[in-house]
């Protein structure tokens, strides 16, 4: 089944959206290309809460929702915006050994910690993973080197952190040992003749995985078996589709930023989506 007609436009009139997130209130809140941070309404009314001047690609609340992390590759670093106020402060611009390049996309565990993937450089394979305390206190979990480390997801039991690496194409996934230490990494599924970007699981264990090509997200099972879930070959309700994130009144709904045009895309899947730490 191709959802494209389940899926609808809205929030439209954003600068390039590369990421999206829920919050429970019933925001929806993205960034631009130009620094932009929106917020926008469960009536679809957008606002411009705060600017880093940068380029935004990931953003996640932290596990109280008091701030959102924010990931600025315009200018390299991570940014914390208060939520209450819109203040931005820097979080930090890499850790001891390593400035970021791509600061591309962060994950929040039910620890207090915030794995952020540094995409390396553009077409080379030296992708890593950063580990961060709430405090901004970092350090390299996993120095890879990852094939383009993008969109990341953690399972519900939280013993993989799974990493799309765009230029594989894929997803990798590493074992999160008991000592918080990064352990064994594989290959989890291979999507050939794709760009993937974003990704988000499902309450029953399903991983979603949006690429910015060709215009598609596909399913993949427990069993590492993958599904086209839409496949939209006109590029206008999905349009490079990267970050994807679930929500909605009963969590059962897939958001999709569209870096390629100026909208949110918003699937009503029917199918209820793992809440995120900042969503217990």
């Amino acid at each position: 089944m191709n959802f494209l007609n389940k899926t609808q436009v809205i929030a439209e009139g954003l600068d390039h959206p590369e990421c999206v997130a829920y919050h429970p209130d019933g925001t929806l809140w993205a960034g631009g290309e130009a620094g932009q941070i929106y917020k926008i309404t469960s009536d679809n009314r957008m606002e411009v809460v705060a600017n880093t001047g940068g380029f935004i690609l990931g953003i996640a609340f932290c596990p109280d929702r008091s701030w959102l992390l924010i990931c600025d590759s315009g200018k390299k670093c991570l940014w914390r915006m208060d939520t209450s106020n819109y203040s931005l402060t820097k979080f930090a611009d890499g850790v001891a050994g390593h400035s970021f390049n791509i600061p591309n996309y962060a994950c929040f565990d039910s620890k207090g910690n915030v794995y952020v993937s540094e995409s390396g450089a553009f077409r080379q394979t030296t992708g890593k993973i950063l580990k961060f305390d709430l405090g901004g206190n970092g350090e390299v979990w996993c120095n890879g080197p990852f094939n383009f480390a993008n969109g990341m997801a953690m399972d519900a039991a939280e013993n993989y952190l799974y990493v799309v690496c765009s230029f594989m194409p894929g997803v990798e996934r590493i074992r999160i040992n008991s000592d918080g230490t990064a352990g064994t990494r594989e290959v989890f599924v291979t999507l050939p003749e794709s760009v993937p970007d974003g990704l988000a699981f499902d309450a029953n264990g399903n991983l979603y995985v949006s690429c910015y090509a060709p215009n598609k997200i596909y399913k993949v099972d427990q069993n590492r078996a993958v599904s086209v879930l839409i496949d939209d070959w006109e590029a206008h309700t999905l349009s490079n589709p990267t970050n994807i994130a679930f929500g909605g009144a009963a969590f059962d709904q897939l958001f999709v930023a569209n870096i390629g045009r100026w909208h949110i895309a918003k699937i009503n899947l029917g199918i209820k989506g793992l809440k995120l730490v900042c969503h217990s």
